[in-house]
């Protein structure tokens, strides 16, 4: 008997409930449960399960990118050795958390600030090799982290692959901190690594609504590389009678034809992300957010990859976090897929 899109999940099924391998799906996920340096509350290295679960549970037609699912998306299973690296340095980071980062003169967190580092930085490699990997094949890449550290290796791989590549962040932190409480590869300071290190043309972020002086500067004297989108302006416009689409418009405008996405969940309004480990008042609405998707795309930009993080799950098995994660990780598919001429709005 054939894939039913209209019935139940099977059992044992996949991501969205699909039967789709590595070898016939063009969208590949992949996991990354990792989250080490988050500074507040944890979680999201439990993330990609929780997603993966909740997926089950959308409809596959999609009202504004068609039938994302024909084109075969399938995550893959969650690395052992990643979540070794990660309940190592949850153990050691969580002794620097303690004291804020103020470790000079201690060798003993010194020593366990090394080994994060070391831990982190290994699992960059992993990471873009990875997606290196499954870019040569012809996929399409989408991690799901994990804290907002994981990705730099997945933007890092797409950059090497599109020349020219813009990065839209949507995020409440604008993440520009340089080795956010001694860790090099902090979550608080993966934009600062992406801008320095992944070599991209331009970070256009959207939602922010909590940063440092320090990161405003940086910001205002970047000479255009960094755009940012502040969620205060946001609002602000639309009081002053600017509609949410011209808005939209106006943020697709400031990337180049080739575009990754990195979706910080914690860019939405915390009514729809509770439980991730930075919340802060304000943010997007879930449709707002696709709003700004679709524009990208009509405006006939690309959507090479992309990611989701900071999707964590509530205690005594709230899902509803779960839930938001993978109907936005199925708009991030269906549009990036529509982008590429392998879906197709129904009307």
């Amino acid at each position: 008997m054939g894939f039913d899109p209209n019935a139940a999940a099977a059992p044992g099924s996949g991501a969205f409930g699909l039967p789709n391998t590595e070898s016939d799906a063009a969208v590949v996920l992949l996991p990354v449960p990792f989250d080490a340096t988050t500074s507040y509350g944890k979680g999201a290295a439990k993330g990609p399960a929780a997603i993966l679960e909740a997926s089950k549970q959308v409809d596959l037609f999609d009202l504004e990118t068609g039938r994302p699912y024909e084109a075969g998306i399938v995550m893959l299973e969650e690395s052992d050795e990643v979540r070794r690296w990660n309940e190592e340095a949850n153990a050691l980071s969580a002794k620097i958390l303690e004291v804020a980062g103020v470790i000079e003169g201690d060798q003993e967190l010194e020593g366990a600030l090394a080994k994060v580092n070391e831990l982190s930085a290994r699992l960059n490699e992993f990471v873009e090799r990875e997606t290196a990997r499954l870019l040569s094949a012809g996929k399409i890449v989408g991690l799901v982290g994990g804290d907002h550290a994981v990705p730099f290796g997945c933007i890092r791989a797409h950059a090497a692959e599109f020349p020219g590549l813009s990065v839209l962040h949507f995020d409440a932190h604008a993440d520009l901190r340089p080795a956010y409480e001694g860790f090099a590869w902090s979550h608080a300071s993966i934009m600062d690594n992406v801008v320095r290190h992944a070599g991209i043309a331009r970070l256009v972020q959207v939602g922010i609504r909590d940063l440092s002086e320090e990161e405003f500067q940086r910001i205002e004297r970047s000479n255009g590389k960094i755009v940012a989108f502040y969620d205060a302006d946001l609002k602000r416009a639309q009081r002053h009678g600017e509609t949410f689409g011209e808005i939209a418009e106006r943020i697709a405008s400031e990337l180049g034809e080739l575009v990754y996405v990195s979706f910080d969940v914690d860019g939405l309004d915390p009514a729809l992300c509770p439980h991730t480990g930075t919340p802060v008042p304000g943010g997007l609405q879930f449709h707002e957010a696709t709003a700004i998707l679709e524009a990208v795309v009509r405006s006939g930009r690309r959507i090479v990859g992309f990611d989701l993080n900071e999707v964590a799950p509530g205690p005594d098995g709230d899902e509803w976090d779960a839930n938001v994660g993978a109907r936005l990780l199925y708009k991030l598919i269906g549009w990036t897929l529509v982008s590429r001429g392998l879906s197709r709005p129904p009307r």
